[in-house]
């Protein structure tokens, strides 16, 4: 009997460092799957952040660039406009890419770079020690709002795919989840259509995908799926926001 179900040639051996019930490795997996369908891996650079993806790099086949916090999008900016042949993504969480980098995300969406980029919003800073990021929830506690994200002090969590939706300049747009094998067909689905996007020239892509931080919200790995399904996708709705012309 055939193998039907493989690991893809786009991801490598090396065991994670994610912690147990952390979706960064189901993630992973859905890029180098689209990798691999798209035939594009011999091409394919791979920008990786600050942030707990900071050794994404170990973890595929293909070349991977390291970027100064929030600094992703500037990389892969000058990385494709040297080489458009390439098919440039970065790879990001909230704290790199809606705190730090805000700038150069909105900046780079607003100028339509035809890079794509997998942007992880977990609502809190991951590998840093579990501090309140942007995309943080009212009332959520976290190592800097002990007693819960006040908003009247901090705002309301920045919803990105919205944000950049609202731009005038043509791209994709899509905010999904891998909390459930539901939603992970649908995500993997999204991944692949923003790699498509590149791959014709046409647009800049973000996937937006609602992970899990157990870790860091103080949960067991099932509570912490429960916790994003109920809590986070009300705030944070799945689906395409911006498409092409």
């Amino acid at each position: 009997m055939g193998k039907i179900f493989t690991k893809p040639e786009a991801l490598s051996d090396n065991h994670t460092h994610y912690c147990p019930g952390c979706t960064h490795g189901v993630i992973h997996r859905l890029v180098a799957e689209a990798i691999d369908e798209l035939g594009i891996k011999g091409r394919t650079v791979g920008i990786a952040p600050v942030g707990c993806a900071v050794l994404a790099y170990n973890y595929f086949t293909f070349d991977f660039q390291e970027a100064a916090h929030g600094r992703a999008p500037a990389m892969a900016t000058g990385i494709k406009r040297v080489r458009p042949d390439l098919i440039v993504f970065t790879y990001q969480g909230d704290g790199d890419l809606a705190s730090i980098g805000m700038g150069e995300i909105i900046h780079a969406a607003n100028r339509g770079e035809k890079f794509t980029t997998i942007f992880v919003n977990n609502a809190v800073y991951g590998m840093t020690g579990g501090q309140m990021a942007p995309t943080t929830m009212p009332n959520q506690r976290t190592t800097t709002s002990p007693l819960g994200r006040n908003v009247e002090d901090t705002g309301m969590p920045i919803k990105m795919a919205e944000l950049l939706s609202a731009l005038q300049t043509p791209g994709y747009i899509t905010r999904q989840t891998v909390i459930k094998p539901k939603y992970i067909v649908k995500a993997k689905k999204a991944i692949k259509q923003a790699f498509t996007y590149q791959v014709e020239r046409r647009c800049f892509s973000l996937v937006e995908v609602v992970s899990t931080c157990p870790t860091n919200w103080g949960m067991t790995p099932l509570d912490a799926i429960d916790w994003a399904e109920n809590t986070l996708l009300p705030y944070y709705p799945l689906g395409e926001y911006k498409t092409p012309e």
